[in-house]
């Protein structure tokens, strides 16, 4: 069996216990994740219960009254509402998965070939804006979406432009195109939501219960997993994936084989262009607005899915399925925070830890392969 680009150092073969590292590590991480906040759920609940018994029977005695036994129906439908471990939980969590996921896949490619884009939560908002701006005047569903999708190529193509031509580095190429998009779209809104006729796209693409019933999950969620499968087989398969890879292990190297580095950024952050114009599409879907203040900060949690999923800020690694997990904690984190209640300050700073904990682990396991 041939060996991915990802699964060779300097031409050798990966150690196995790395290889598997990469691919049990996140999914193992989720698992203990879902598992954590579920236990947490329960505790969570048992003790409101408890507390909300103790508080009725001190009013009922302080008014002279007997204690009141609590009807087993309502102490049922108590514990039903607020557990974590729901199929209807599940399937929020992965619609809100799907604009992080679907960036993700972009981003994974751009941190293989060693580079970063920091303009992704603003290109989000940017094509949302863009997709409402459409609908409202009155443009077809799928040209809405086309727009959208443009846009985000465009932006991902002028990056590219920027890295290329005028040899900016990624980290302020994109960091410049974060404020740009940014603007963009306040503009374009006017500093506030359109409200647009969302039609199919706000009934059919994420909702909680899929019709049919067989879909399990939403059609959007379906389209991440879809997109997923065709990113991995361009890295795997294609002349494209193989150059992504090869740039991103060594530029120098891969210019001197022949590889046509310029030619295959262009391509490499219009595509990844695109996958952000697609979650802006996918944004403007949940919410069914344009809102050009949305995914502030998106940009961390793309990135650190692409991370905590076995890709290196050094280039030169990263798995497609990785960092679908990846999105998948970092949404289950957000939800299960809210859901036992902790407060939106203290997520922020779990968010920030995750995110530099996994890097440390990236630097951990490059230096101890190279060592």
């Amino acid at each position: 069996m041939s060996l991915s680009p990802a699964e060779r150092v300097g031409g050798r073969m990966r150690p196995r216990w790395w290889r598997l590292l990469n691919l049990l590590g996140p999914l193992l991480g989720l698992a203990m994740i879902i598992v954590g906040f579920g236990v947490a759920s329960q505790i969570k609940t048992g003790l409101d219960e408890h507390r909300f018994l103790i508080e009725r029977a001190e009013r009922r005695a302080t008014a002279g009254l007997d204690p009141e036994p609590v009807p087993e129906r309502w102490e049922l439908i108590r514990r039903q509402e607020n557990r974590f471990l729901t199929v209807n939980t599940f399937r929020a969590t992965a619609n809100q998965t799907v604009a992080v996921g679907i960036a993700a896949m972009g981003m994974t490619m751009i941190i293989i070939s060693a580079g970063i884009d920091l303009s992704v939560g603003s290109v989000i908002a940017l094509s949302s804006v863009v997709t409402a701006w459409c609908l409202r005047s009155g443009w077809p569903p799928l040209t809405a979406v086309t727009a959208g999708l443009l846009v985000g190529g465009l932006c991902g193509l002028a990056n590219a432009l920027m890295i290329t031509r005028l040899k900016v580095v990624p980290f302020i190429a994109t960091l410049g195109m974060w404020g740009i998009a940014r603007g963009l779209a306040k503009g374009i809104a006017a500093e506030q939501k359109i409200d647009a006729p969302a039609a199919w796209l706000g009934t059919h693409v994420l909702v909680r219960e899929p019709q049919p019933a067989w879909l399990l999950v939403s059609p959007g969620v379906w389209a991440m997993l879809g997109l997923a499968v065709m990113v991995w087989a361009v890295l795997r398969y294609t002349t494209l994936g193989r150059h992504i890879f090869a740039i991103g292990s060594n530029e120098a190297t891969a210019r001197l084989c022949g590889i046509r580095v310029e030619r295959t950024k262009l391509c490499l952050y219009a595509l990844a262009g695109v996958c952000t114009g697609l979650a802006g599409v996918m944004q403007f879907c949940r919410l069914t607005v344009g809102d050009p203040t949305t995914a502030m900060g998106a940009e961390l949690d793309v990135i650190a899915a692409v991370v905590i999923g076995g890709g290196s800020l050094s280039g030169g690694e990263g798995s497609v399925f990785g960092s679908l997990i990846g999105a998948l904690i970092m949404a289950f984190l957000r939800v299960g925070c809210d859901h036992v209640g902790v407060p939106s300050w203290v997520q922020e700073m779990v968010i920030g830890a995750v995110i530099v904990l996994a890097v440390a682990l990236d630097h951990l396991r490059r230096k101890k392969v190279s060592g």
